[in-house]
């Protein structure tokens, strides 16, 4: 078997990592200094060797050095952070294999240590080769798990509710990715082989929505020269994605919830019904609850949807996933510009860090998307950034938030203090602010807890 050994002083991540390849079945060791390094090295031989450049008692060029020194057909990958690219380099003329950019998604690096294996002539199991195929060709459609807490729950939930055939509801602010946890559902259920069927309700003509969703024959009406397959149809055994839900109209209501108990659909100008295995997951950026009581939404309908509801974080409230989207829209980017950015410069990490992306994951992956094609550096600079982010950089934490700016101010703390569960230091974290602004906040509005 394979044997991996993984010399990172990040704890957390270094579990991380070697949790992900030991489930890819490889052999995996996590030292967490040059000296554990060292000692398992003389005790063992491995396959390859990947390591952080930094470590609290020595360099992961140290590390290098010493296995080419014993073994030159043992392959390296050294892992570094945007502010050593030198060290990086220094690395590849020492003999590593490559080096990756931290932070980055355990998935990501999978190719790099087939091919370093292959390189070495270490032929990894068919079994790992399917697994490894299987990832890499997930990559573009998976969206990033992220290592928030708010991305932890919701990666529980989904995982929890996939194998099932419940209906789900995600709800979350537009541009969070809720049509990439839908598909992240559909590819952990058993109905991963069958289609997935998108479609977006408020891009439906209402007087076409009928014979978009079931279909109809040729000549049923004026413009149908042809049979067409609809929508339920097209996704029979499979799974059905309604993006924005709340934008159906009130008669489609009726005839997506026939659809929905009896399990058959007639289309337009048949007399048969068509049997349809599907499972439907509905996503919204609305109140659909408010929508019931004011009568928009049919309440039988959503109770019909809303058999296992997911709540998607904005980014905001996920800050510690922002630079793994990021690395991962950067990726994107190079791959479809045909460019080769290495990463971002402090400063762009700053001003990130320090926006308040109301467009969330949709306005990161645009913005990343810009700034390569404006960057002819191998670093994105922060003078290619928009103007808003770039200048969110020299503002106030609190400001970027959006805090004082925004007229909800109090609805904002409130809400705040409901996720916190009253825990004011909390609190003050969601909101970006000090403990201090938060209790002088407190006091304006005479909030009591």
């Amino acid at each position: 078997m394979t044997k991996i050994l993984i010399v990172e002083d990040d704890v957390p991540f270094g579990t991380m990592l070697k949790t992900f390849l030991i489930k890819r079945d490889y052999m995996v060791e996590l030292v967490f200094s040059g000296a554990e390094a060292f000692r398992k090295l003389k005790e063992n031989t491995f396959n390859l060797i990947l390591s952080d450049v930094r470590l609290p008692d020595t360099s992961g060029l140290d590390i290098l050095k010493e296995v080419k020194a014993e073994n030159a057909q043992t392959q390296v990958i050294i892992m570094t952070s945007y502010a050593e690219i030198s060290m990086a380099v220094e690395a590849m003329k020492n003999g590593a294999f490559d080096y990756v950019s931290k932070p980055f998604r355990p998935e990501s690096i999978l190719q790099t240590i087939e091919n370093a294996l292959t390189h070495t002539k270490v032929q990894p199991t068919p079994e790992k080769v399917e697994k490894s195929q299987k990832s890499t060709s997930k990559q573009e459609t998976d969206f990033v798990k992220g290592v928030s807490e708010a991305a932890i729950k919701l990666n529980d939930y989904i995982e929890l509710v996939a194998p099932t055939n419940m209906s789900v509801l995600i709800m979350g602010e537009s541009g969070t990715g809720k049509e990439q946890v839908a598909k992240s559902i559909h590819k952990q259920s058993k109905r991963t082989g069958a289609p997935f069927i998108a479609v977006d309700c408020g891009a439906i003509p209402r007087e076409l929505a009928s014979s978009e969703f079931f279909g109809h024959l040729k000549g049923s009406f004026t413009g149908a020269i042809n049979d067409k397959t609809g929508h339920f149809e097209a996704a029979n055994g499979g799974t059905l994605f309604l993006d924005e839900i709340g934008n159906l109209s009130y008669e489609l209501q009726v005839q997506l919830l026939r659809a929905l108990q009896e399990r058959k659909i007639k289309p337009v100008g048949s007399n048969n019904e068509i049997y349809v295995d599907i499972r439907v997951i509905t996503a919204t950026n609305e109140d659909l609850t408010q929508a019931v009581k004011d009568g928009e939404f049919r309440e039988d309908l959503y109770h019909r949807l809303n058999e296992f509801s997911i709540k998607v974080p904005a980014l905001k409230e996920r800050k510690e996933d922002l630079m793994l989207f990021a690395e991962y829209f950067l990726d994107e980017a190079n791959a479809e510009l045909e460019k080769n950015v290495i990463g971002f410069t402090e400063s762009a990490i700053e001003a990130f860090k320090k926006y308040n992306w109301p467009g969330n994951l949709r306005e990161l992956k645009n913005m990343i998307k810009r700034a390569v094609l404006l960057t002819q550096e191998e670093m994105i600079p922060l003078k290619v950034l928009p103007h808003e982010i770039a200048t969110a950089s020299e503002s106030n934490p609190d400001i970027a938030y959006g805090l004082f700016k925004n007229k909800n101010e109090e609805q904002l703390i409130l809400d705040a203090l409901e996720k916190s569960g009253g825990n004011k230091s909390k609190a003050a974290r969601l909101l970006s602010i000090d403990r201090k602004t938060l209790y002088n906040k407190l006091k304006q509005y005479d909030i009591k807890l």
